[in-house]
Protein backbone atom coordinates (compact mmCIF):
# COMPACT_ATOMS: atom_id res chain seq x y z
CA UNK A 1 0.00 0.00 0.00
CA UNK A 2 1.39 3.38 -0.85
CA UNK A 3 1.74 6.13 1.70
CA UNK A 4 -0.36 9.19 -0.23
CA UNK A 5 -1.09 10.83 2.89
CA UNK A 6 1.33 12.90 4.50
CA UNK A 7 1.10 13.95 8.58
CA UNK A 8 2.90 16.41 10.02
CA UNK A 9 2.61 15.73 14.02
CA UNK A 10 3.40 18.51 16.39
CA UNK A 11 4.15 17.90 20.33
CA UNK A 12 7.13 18.94 22.51
CA UNK A 13 7.19 15.72 23.84
CA UNK A 14 9.13 13.04 22.14
CA UNK A 15 7.38 10.24 23.37
CA UNK A 16 4.07 11.67 22.30
CA UNK A 17 5.76 11.92 18.50
CA UNK A 18 7.16 8.23 18.79
CA UNK A 19 3.75 6.59 19.94
CA UNK A 20 1.86 8.79 17.28
CA UNK A 21 4.66 7.56 14.71
CA UNK A 22 3.79 4.04 15.90
CA UNK A 23 0.03 4.44 15.60
CA UNK A 24 0.09 6.28 11.97
CA UNK A 25 2.91 5.06 10.49
CA UNK A 26 2.01 2.14 9.04
CA UNK A 27 -1.41 3.97 6.84
CA UNK A 28 0.35 7.36 6.57
CA UNK A 29 3.85 9.57 5.95
CA UNK A 30 4.38 11.21 9.29
CA UNK A 31 6.30 14.10 10.16
CA UNK A 32 7.08 15.27 13.08
CA UNK A 33 8.05 18.76 14.42
CA UNK A 34 9.22 19.51 18.40
CA UNK A 35 7.64 22.27 18.93
CA UNK A 36 5.84 25.46 16.78
CA UNK A 37 8.46 26.80 15.86
CA UNK A 38 10.06 23.61 14.20
CA UNK A 39 6.61 22.82 12.60
CA UNK A 40 6.75 26.58 10.83
CA UNK A 41 9.64 25.81 9.50
CA UNK A 42 8.69 22.28 8.04
CA UNK A 43 6.59 24.29 5.57
CA UNK A 44 9.40 27.39 5.54
CA UNK A 45 11.62 24.48 4.39
CA UNK A 46 9.75 23.24 1.78
CA UNK A 47 7.91 20.31 3.94
CA UNK A 48 4.36 19.45 3.13
CA UNK A 49 1.39 18.13 4.63
CA UNK A 50 -2.01 17.17 4.03
CA UNK A 51 -2.79 16.84 7.70
CA UNK A 52 -1.52 18.49 10.80
CA UNK A 53 -1.85 16.94 14.59
CA UNK A 54 -1.22 19.98 16.50
CA UNK A 55 -0.69 19.80 20.41
CA UNK A 56 -1.88 22.90 21.76
CA UNK A 57 0.66 23.35 25.22
CA UNK A 58 4.20 23.98 24.17
CA UNK A 59 6.53 25.92 25.70
CA UNK A 60 8.33 28.11 22.31
CA UNK A 61 5.07 28.70 20.53
CA UNK A 62 1.63 27.36 21.49
CA UNK A 63 -0.48 25.55 18.77
CA UNK A 64 -2.87 28.52 18.71
CA UNK A 65 -0.60 30.96 17.65
CA UNK A 66 1.04 27.65 15.19
CA UNK A 67 -2.63 27.15 13.80
CA UNK A 68 -3.13 30.75 13.28
CA UNK A 69 -0.28 31.47 11.63
CA UNK A 70 -0.89 28.36 8.73
CA UNK A 71 -4.22 29.60 8.62
CA UNK A 72 -2.93 33.07 7.85
CA UNK A 73 -0.86 31.65 5.19
CA UNK A 74 -1.63 30.97 1.39
CA UNK A 75 0.39 28.32 1.14
CA UNK A 76 -0.91 26.40 3.75
CA UNK A 77 -4.50 27.69 4.44
CA UNK A 78 -6.26 25.35 3.30
CA UNK A 79 -4.32 22.45 5.35
CA UNK A 80 -6.41 20.74 8.01
CA UNK A 81 -5.38 21.23 11.63
CA UNK A 82 -6.98 18.54 14.30
CA UNK A 83 -5.46 19.53 17.81
CA UNK A 84 -4.21 17.30 19.92
CA UNK A 85 -4.67 18.58 23.93
CA UNK A 86 -5.16 17.09 27.55
CA UNK A 87 -7.13 20.47 27.32
CA UNK A 88 -10.51 19.38 27.75
CA UNK A 89 -12.32 23.20 28.40
CA UNK A 90 -15.20 24.36 26.00
CA UNK A 91 -13.29 27.78 25.90
CA UNK A 92 -10.31 25.80 24.84
CA UNK A 93 -12.08 23.83 21.96
CA UNK A 94 -13.96 26.99 20.95
CA UNK A 95 -10.87 29.04 20.35
CA UNK A 96 -9.15 26.16 18.29
CA UNK A 97 -12.30 26.02 16.07
CA UNK A 98 -12.37 29.82 15.84
CA UNK A 99 -8.57 29.74 14.70
CA UNK A 100 -9.80 26.82 11.96
CA UNK A 101 -9.42 23.70 13.10
CA UNK A 102 -11.22 21.35 12.43
CA UNK A 103 -11.25 18.44 15.36
CA UNK A 104 -10.01 17.97 18.88
CA UNK A 105 -8.77 14.86 19.81
CA UNK A 106 -7.81 14.62 23.65
CA UNK A 107 -4.78 13.14 25.81
CA UNK A 108 -4.47 10.68 26.73
CA UNK A 109 -4.90 9.40 23.00
CA UNK A 110 -6.49 6.20 22.17
CA UNK A 111 -4.80 4.74 19.08
CA UNK A 112 -8.22 3.58 17.35
CA UNK A 113 -9.55 6.66 18.17
CA UNK A 114 -6.80 9.13 16.58
CA UNK A 115 -7.15 6.98 13.46
CA UNK A 116 -10.99 7.28 13.20
CA UNK A 117 -10.19 11.16 13.79
CA UNK A 118 -7.14 11.20 10.71
CA UNK A 119 -9.74 9.03 8.36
Amino acid sequence: MTKAIDILVVDDQADNLLILQEVLGDVYRVHVARGGAAALAHFQNGGRADLVLLDVVMPDMDGYEVCARLKASPATAAIPVVFLTARHGDDDETRGFALGAVDYIHKPISPAVVLAHVR
